[in-house]
């Protein structure tokens, strides 16, 4: 009998990750209601996208007040924090880094502010012109000593946009917004908020989603719309694409700082968002349903039994299973109670092939022929392990299915994909993937058929990821990278496309793009 190989499995195989979530942002503005709780109920249903760290900024009119700190937001908060965060606007993020460490110096919201005004400010995305930001600081200082996020070590580019936001005394914080907001480049999904008002604002491609939605005594914003379902208010529509939004006492009201020229993340669909989330007019649900239908038409197999890897795969799995007969089980059982862990296991129990977030199910897999439906394919670690786990188990044949196209590229625009070298789509093709990870057969769907599957037109989605097509043309010197503010990064060669980057013989030239990080090898 097959024996365990003293390997964790899934996630946790040690140093080993998946793409990793955009961060998840929320804002209220309701005078008489608890919006601290409201804010922490928001982030709870956004904390998928981001488990690093948690924070809630309130304001009453004369101050704001700033709670933060590492962890899962049920580890952040407890009543007794919550009832200090008074006020009638609230702002809330949790957050994975996708520039600057993962420390609490970088944790949000940030502060800033001067003359009289405090600015609290929460970012979902990733900016690409971060130098370029932060020479527009060095230059407001003159060489004199930063103040702010800045001084006190946040390496972000939510602390660079933060300070210039608050950089001319003279200026209101909705002019300052409407002067700073056009000079980002990348994704950003933002709400901020001062003494009085809260603001939220949405980069020109709307890369990442941001929804705004109604309360009986006031409004909400929320990076998906199933944060605003959760705390009882209708959705009332998508913040759009260069739009800026202000709400107080007086009102909504909404500038146009850009027109829109929409390149939404595909992956959003994938991956990243909820399930039950509605991304312009699309329910998740749905579109990952019928991801699984075209991957049964266009890569049909024999088999006796189709599962989902939990939970991103599951969807796609119910559709596999309707399109092509083959009857829907549940192969894995997931610990549904199991975060993210810091003890890492002894030898001895390493040697006993622990599994602390997802078994095979014995009983219902033994002798079967599979097929395993899962979201993407990375490093092909993850895959490795659970193929290794079922065959262990007495599957007879396993066929793996993939929901999205072979991720070749690397994403700059707020998802923390593996470097271009470690990408295993990058150097082997779909048979060398299918051997490497051990599976009988593999089929990913199609481009064509992922976007048909969203409902969205071509134009309007960003698939940089899986076809070097960047939306936003990134920096022509390089400087780019999550560590960027860091580390001096490496002078590299850039461009606009990076699916025409080959040699004589047709074989892609390095990394192409990207700053150190995008450049490390395993």
């Amino acid at each position: 009998m097959a024996r365990g190989d003293g390997r964790l499995s899934h996630d946790l195989l040690p140093g080993e990750k998946g793409p990793q979530d955009a961060c998840g942002v929320f804002g209220v503005w309701a005078p008489g209601e608890e919006v601290a709780k409201l804010t922490y109920f928001g982030l709870y249903a956004l904390q998928h996208r981001g488990q690093e760290s948690a924070g809630i900024a309130t304001g009453d009119g004369e101050k704001i007040l700033v709670y933060k700190d590492m962890g899962l937001v049920s580890q952040v908060f407890d009543e007794a924090a919550l009832s200090s965060l008074r006020g009638h606007i609230a702002i809330g993020h949790t957050r994975y880094s996708t520039t600057g460490g993962s420390t609490w110096e970088n944790a949000q919201p940030t502060l800033g502010g001067s003359h009289g005004t405090t600015i609290a400010l929460a970012h979902n995305g990733n900016l690409i012109n971060t130098v370029e930001l932060r020479e527009m600081v060095d230059d407001h200082f003159a060489g004199g000593r930063v103040t702010g996020e800045l001084a006190r070590g946040n390496t972000s580019d939510t602390a660079l946009v933060t300070t210039l936001l608050t950089a001319d005394p003279d200026k209101t914080s909705e002019q300052a917004a409407l002067d700073l907001l056009p000079k980002l480049r990348g994704a950003f999904s933002i709400v901020f908020m001062d003494e009085g008002t809260l603001y939220a604002a949405r980069d020109p491609w709307g890369v990442r989603p941001l929804a705004l939605g109604r309360l009986e005594r006031g409004w909400v914003v929320a990076s998906e719309t199933a944060a605003l379902q959760t705390i009882g208010a209708a959705v009332i529509r998508e913040v759009e694409p260069g739009e800026l939004i202000a709400i107080d006492g007086d009102g909504l009201r909404s500038h146009r700082f850009a027109e829109p020229t929409p390149a939404g993340c595909v992956f959003e669909y994938v991956y990243l968002a909820r399930p039950d989330a509605v991304i312009r007019g699309r329910v998740v649900h749905e579109a990952r349903v019928e991801m699984g239908r075209v991957l049964a038409r266009e890569h049909p197999v024999d088999a006796d039994l189709v599962i989902g890897v939990p939970e991103s795969g599951v969807p796609a799995a119910v559709g596999y299973s309707q399109e092509s007969g083959i009857p829907f089980g549940q192969g894995f059982v997931k610990n549904a109670y199991v975060g993210r862990t810091f003890i890492q296991p002894s030898q001895t129990l390493r040697q006993l092939g622990i599994r602390l977030k997802l078994n095979p199910l014995e009983h219902t897999i033994r002798g079967r022929r599979l097929v395993v439906v899962d979201d993407s394919i990375v490093r092909g670690n993850t895959q490795r392990a659970q193929i290794r786990m079922l065959r262990e188990a007495g599957a007879a044949q396993i066929h793996v299915r993939i929901s999205s196209p072979p991720v070749q590229w690397p994403c700059f625009y707020g998802i923390d994909f593996a470097s271009r070298a470690e990408l295993i789509a990058t150097g082997l093709g779909v048979e060398e993937i299918r051997a490497s990870i051990g599976a009988d057969s593999l089929g990913y769907i199609s481009e064509n058929g992922m976007i048909g599957a969203t409902g969205q037109p071509r134009g309007s989605l960003c698939t940089a990821c899986f076809t070097g097509r960047y939306p936003i043309e990134l920096p022509e010197d390089g400087r780019i990278g999550k560590h960027v503010l860091e580390t001096l990064p490496l002078e590299v060669r850039t461009g606009h496309d990076r699916s025409i980057d080959t040699d004589a013989e047709g074989v892609p030239i390095g990394v192409g793009v990207g700053g150190s990080g995008a450049l490390d090898h395993p």
